[in-house]
C-alpha cells in the first residue's frame, strides 16, 4: 500500500487563535467599513488575506538570526545574502530592500518615465501602481485562456507571444523593459513555462529589450515546471531556477513569499548600468547599499530561507496543501481558477454571486460573506483591486473578479483547510439569497483596495 502524503516538517511552536460570534463579526466589519484589511488580527480566526510575510520560519532561520550583523555599512549578513542570491539566480549585482514594492520603487525610479509602456503578464497591484503613478502604461499581454477560470491548462500564467510582439512593434521606443510575473498572481497564482520564458526572451532580444522577472514566487513556479513541463521532471528545483533566471536580465523580489521571512526584498541583475542607476535611489529611499531597509538578522534568515525553499520537499508540502483545499471545493462544486495555483485558491465570485451586478463588486461581497460566516479573512483580487482607469477614471471591469484565499507557508493544518471549505460551502449554498453587494463611499486614487471604505447595499 502506498503511504499517504505527509508534511516535510514537524511543529515546534504554536500560536493561539480564537473564534468569535457572528454578532461580533458584524460589528467589527461595519467598523472596518466592510474592508477586511481594516480588521484587527485578533478579530480573524483563519487568516488567508496574504501569504506575504505570514509564513513560519524554520529553526535554522531563527538560528541564523542570531548571526545577524547590524553594522550600518559592510555588514557580513549582506555578503552572506548576496552570495546566496548569486549562487541561486546567477545575478551578480544585488540591492536589498525592505520588501518587493520597495524593490519596484527603487528600480522603476531609474527605468520608468512618463509615457513609458511596460508590457507583462497581469501586473500585480504594486507593480501596476508603480508604473501608473509615473504616468506610464502597464500593458497586459497575458494569454486569453487565463480569463476562463474553468479551463485546465498547465501554464495559465504565460505571456501571449503575439500580444508581446505587437506591443513591442508598436511601442518599442517607449518600452524600458518587459516584466514577467512568476507565478502570475493576478491570473490566479498560475505558473509560466520555461518555453514561454524562452519565447519572451527571443522577442525581447529581437527588439533589444531587457526582461525583468517579478519573482516573489519563483520557487513555486519552478516546482510547476518540474511537475508539468516535459524535460524537467528529473531536474532539481535549483537547476530549474538557475535556468529561469538565465533567461532574464534582472529581478525584483518580495522575499516575504518564497524567501519565507516576515520582511525583506531585493533587486538583482546581471547589468552594472541597472545596478548603478538603482543605487542612486536605494540610498535616499531605503538605506545604505549593504542593508537597504533590512536588518542584518533578517538578511541572514532570508539567505537560509532561499536555500530551504528551493528544495522540492518543502515546495511539495506547501503546494499539496493548496491542492487539498481545491479538492474539498471540488466536492462542493465551488468554482475557482483552475488548476489550483501555488500559493492560493482564487474563487470565481462572478460565477457564484450571479445576482450581484459587477458595479456592486461580487468578489468583495463574497469576501465579506465568508468573514461573516466563519471569521475567515480572504482578499478581493478583482474589480476594486483593478483601480480606475487613470485617464477616464472609470472602474476597470474587464478582468476576473476573484476571492483569493492565500495559504501562509507552514502555518495551518489541513483541518483549517476543511474549515475554510465548509464555510465557503455554507455561503455557496445560500448564494441566491445574496442579491445586493457593496458600494464605494471613499477611495484612494491609487491601490485603493487597501484603504477603500464601503457600505452594504
Amino acid at each position: 500500500m502506498e503511504l499517504p502524503f505527509a508534511e516535510s516538517w514537524k511543529i515546534k511552536m504554536v500560536e493561539p487563535i480564537r473564534k468569535s460570534t457572528r454578532e461580533q463579526r458584524e460589528k467589527w466589519l461595519k467598523e472596518a467599513h466592510y474592508n477586511v484589511f481594516q480588521l484587527k488580527s485578533e478579530q480573524v480566526y483563519i487568516d488567508c488575506i496574504t501569504d506575504s510575510g505570514t509564513g513560519s520560519m524554520s529553526d535554522r532561520q531563527w538560528a541564523a538570526m542570531m548571526m545577524g550583523d547590524e553594522s550600518y555599512a559592510g555588514a557580513s549578513s549582506f555578503f552572506r545574502l548576496k552570495d546566496t542570491i548569486t549562487r541561486i539566480t546567477g545575478f551578480e549585482y544585488v540591492i536589498p530592500t525592505h520588501q518587493g514594492r520597495a524593490a519596484e520603487n527603487v528600480l522603476f525610479s531609474h527605468l520608468v518615465t512618463a509615457g513609458s509602456v511596460v508590457p507583462g503578464n497581469s501586473h500585480f497591484d504594486t507593480t501596476k501602481g508603480h508604473i501608473e503613478s509615473r504616468k506610464a502604461t502597464a500593458l497586459d499581454c497575458t494569454i486569453d485562456e487565463a480569463k476562463d477560470t474553468q479551463l485546465e491548462i498547465p501554464f495559465k500564467g504565460n505571456v501571449d507571444p503575439k500580444k508581446l510582439e505587437k506591443a513591442l512593434a508598436e511601442h518599442a521606443d517607449k518600452v524600458p523593459f518587459v516584466i514577467v510575473t512568476i507565478t502570475n498572481n493576478t491570473a490566479g497564482g498560475q505558473p509560466v513555462s520555461m518555453q514561454n520564458l524562452r519565447e519572451v526572451r527571443a522577442i525581447a532580444d529581437k527588439y533589444k529589450k531587457r526582461v525583468i522577472l517579478d519573482s516573489a514566487r519563483f520557487a513555486e513556479n519552478a516546482y510547476f515546471i518540474k511537475t508539468r513541463e516535459k524535460g524537467y521532471e528529473n531536474k532539481t528545483i535549483k537547476e530549474i531556477v538557475k535556468e529561469m533566471f538565465s533567461l532574464a536580465d534582472g529581478m525584483t523580489m518580495s522575499a516575504k513569499k518564497d524567501g519565507i521571512v516576515n520582511m525583506g526584498g531585493f533587486i538583482a541583475t546581471r547589468h552594472e548600468d541597472w545596478y548603478e542607476g538603482a543605487k542612486r535611489f536605494c540610498i535616499p529611499f531605503e538605506g545604505y547599499l549593504t542593508y537597504g531597509g533590512m536588518n542584518g538578522r533578517d538578511m541572514d534568515a532570508l539567505a537560509v530561507g532561499l536555500d530551504e525553499n528551493t528544495e522540492f520537499e518543502n515546495l511539495e508540502t506547501r503546494i499539496k496543501q493548496v491542492e487539498y483545499l481545491a479538492k474539498r471545493l471540488d466536492e462542493f462544486g465551488i468554482p475557482y481558477q483552475r488548476p489550483a495555483g501555488g500559493h492560493a485558491i482564487f474563487v470565481d465570485a462572478s460565477r457564484i454571486l450571479t445576482e450581484i451586478p459587477k458595479e456592486e463588486f461580487p468578489a468583495q461581497t463574497l469576501t465579506v460573506e465568508l468573514y461573516l460566516e466563519a471569521g475567515i479573512r480572504g482578499c478581493e483580487i478583482g474589480y476594486i483591486l483593478a483601480d480606475r482607469d487613470p485617464v477616464t477614471r472609470e472602474n476597470r471591469f474587464g478582468g476576473l473578479d476573484l476571492l483569493r484565499l492565500c495559504i501562509p507557508r507552514r502555518v495551518y493544518t489541513n483541518n483549517h483547510m476543511d474549515v475554510i471549505a465548509v464555510a465557503l460551502k455554507n455561503v455557496f449554498d445560500r448564494r441566491n439569497q445574496i442579491k445586493r453587494g457593496v458600494k464605494i463611499v471613499w477611495e484612494a486614487e491609487l491601490m485603493r483596495h487597501f484603504t477603500v471604505q464601503l457600505e452594504r447595499l
